[in-house]
């Protein structure tokens, strides 16, 4: 009779430790995780570290081999991962009140500088949760609150992203993006205020665009006369005679007009001055 017909109790056991010393032995390091392996505590190596523009498949991950009981594998996530801030007050430059909503998008691109400086993922998260809110109220805090909607919020969301990836460094970790998620006036009364500002500051400007307007129109008027009177004056100038005839026209069909529907009646000597031009050269 073989040893597993006499005592399968000590098979078992023997089967349950060599399981036991194989995965102590051999780890499989997956395509989105890094393996940080500490040896008494000291960092030794690093398995399938993040790389720009590596191609999956063609990276560090697969079977690694370890020392049993010294060795110690700590994961770290290889993907993007997010920390999302909590709503925060800003006060922009015209004196409004903003409740602000964000979020930055992250990678751990050096393992041994997270595992040493921060221990885990969660305190990354927990690191620069409160860096992105400081960050956003200092650079919002230097703008006017339109301007969240023009534009400029690239440039903004691009100061932000610097700001807080400086931090990140100390980390081991590197910033991809940052976006403001939605941007709330307070409720109740600081928000009725907040448009009666703002329906104010329209009013001024339309009227300061009004009468900037009306100014404009005034001088280009006023040039338009200069230049008209002058052509006249050089016109009329070179046949004073022709002048003198069509400036009397003009009178006569003025003042001979029919008023309100009615007959004009004039009564004046025929040597009169003014008929003139009735009598011919």
């Amino acid at each position: 009779m073989n040893l597993s017909a006499r005592n399968p109790i000590a098979l078992a056991v023997l089967a349950t430790i060599a399981l036991f010393l194989i995965g102590s032995t051999f780890s499989i390091v997956p395509e989105t995780r890094q393996a940080v392996v500490l040896r008494l505590g000291e960092v030794k190596r690093i398995y399938n570290p993040y790389k720009p523009n590596e191609v999956f498949g063609a990276t560090g991950a697969g079977l690694k081999v370890r020392i049993p009981f010294f060795d110690q594998v700590v994961w770290i996530d290889k993907r993007v991962q997010s920390v999302t801030m909590e709503r925060q007050q800003v006060l922009s430059t015209d004196q409004l009140r903003l409740q602000v909503d964000a979020f930055a998008r992250y990678r751990i691109v050096n393992p041994q500088r997270m595992y040493i400086a921060a221990g885990n993922e969660e305190r990354v998260k927990d690191a620069l949760r409160p860096i992105l809110g400081s960050a956003l109220r200092n650079e919002l805090g230097k703008r006017r609150a339109d301007l969240l909607l023009s534009p400029e919020r690239g440039e903004v969301m691009t100061n932000i992203r610097r700001s807080l990836d400086r931090v990140a460094a100390q980390y081991g970790a590197e910033i991809v993006d940052v976006r403001i998620m939605r941007t709330d006036l307070p409720d109740g009364a600081p928000l009725q205020s907040a448009f009666q500002r703002m329906r104010s500051a329209r009013e001024q400007e339309a009227l300061t665009i009004r009468a900037e307007g009306a100014r404009r129109a005034q001088e280009i008027r006023g040039q338009a006369d200069a230049d008209a009177a002058r052509v006249y004056a050089a016109s009329f100038g070179k046949d004073p005679q022709f002048y003198d005839f069509y400036r009397a026209m003009q009178s006569y069909r003025i003042s001979f007009a029919q008023q309100n529907e009615g007959e004009t009646s004039a009564v004046l000597s025929a040597d009169n001055d003014y008929l003139r031009q009735f009598r011919g050269r």
